[in-house]
């Protein structure tokens, strides 16, 4: 089993951590992984994408051409990475923030309300564990333990209290998903 996927939108979406969730969870299970990151100057606003590749087998290149899953949560990552799943594969649209259909009919298409159902929870950075528990709910590309395993890890002692809202996150975006 490989699975490629892209994260993509704005610096401050949480683009990377949620790359870097997945890499960590997939170690956890003990898979070969890789994250590659991409984003411009800006600290806050500019573009930020990373690459994530889950694999049984060792992974030869962290470049992700054709993505098995994408997430984008905004407009410009849309247009730009909605080309790059490839046929058969999913993609995720954060439509609190992107208004456009997807063209795509050779793929699965979830659009999935995450800063509407974020800003429910009481908090909008939670948008991106929303489109993450829609992912894994739909691909099933890493267990959901472990990648709240892996958050705990990522904030560390001093956000704890923070994981069970974006539980609550993960679990919102993942009704969304119908099998």
């Amino acid at each position: 089993m490989i699975h490629e996927i892209i994260c993509a939108g704005f610096g401050g979406q949480g683009v990377l951590l949620m790359g870097q969730l997945l890499a960590y969870a997939g170690m956890y299970e003990g898979k070969n992984v890789s994250w590659l990151p991409s984003y411009g100057p800006e600290m806050r606003g500019g573009t930020a994408n990373c690459n994530v590749v889950i694999s049984d087998e060792e992974v030869g290149c962290p470049i992700v051409a054709e993505a098995d899953s994408v997430i984008v949560m905004n407009n410009p990552s849309m247009s730009t990475f909605e080309k790059a799943v490839k046929p058969g594969g999913h993609l995720f649209i954060n439509s609190s923030l992107i208004d456009s259909k997807s063209s795509r009919t050779d793929i699965t298409v979830h659009y999935i309300p995450a800063n509407e159902i974020a800003d429910k929870l009481g908090n909008l950075k939670a948008a991106n564990m929303v489109m993450l528990g829609a992912l894994v709910s739909a691909t099933d590309v890493v267990d959901k333990k472990d990648l709240i395993d892996a958050l705990k890890e990522k904030m560390g002692e001093k956000k704890l209290h923070l994981i069970p809202l974006n539980e609550k996150a993960m679990e919102a975006g993942a009704q969304k998903i119908t099998k």
